[in-house]
């Protein structure tokens, strides 16, 4: 499947994570990441930045966050 979507929402002044929204079949996978680098309170750069697991739908983020 290759429909979906993921939003989210970021702070300007410290580039934190404030919300997210995934709508996709394993959406779960791409929220557990997030949701972490939210309770840590990092920036988006950190998903961006990171190197992530190929094939996987957590790769979305690195356009996300581009």
């Amino acid at each position: 499947e290759t429909r979906g979507f993921v939003k989210a929402l970021v702070e300007a002044d410290s580039d934190r994570i404030l919300g997210f929204t995934a709508f996709a079949v394993g959406a779960g996978e791409i929220l557990a990441a997030v949701q972490i680098a939210m309770i840590a309170g990092l920036p988006y750069t950190a998903l961006r930045d990171a190197v992530l697991t190929h094939p996987t739908l957590v790769e979305g983020l690195i356009p996300l966050f581009s």
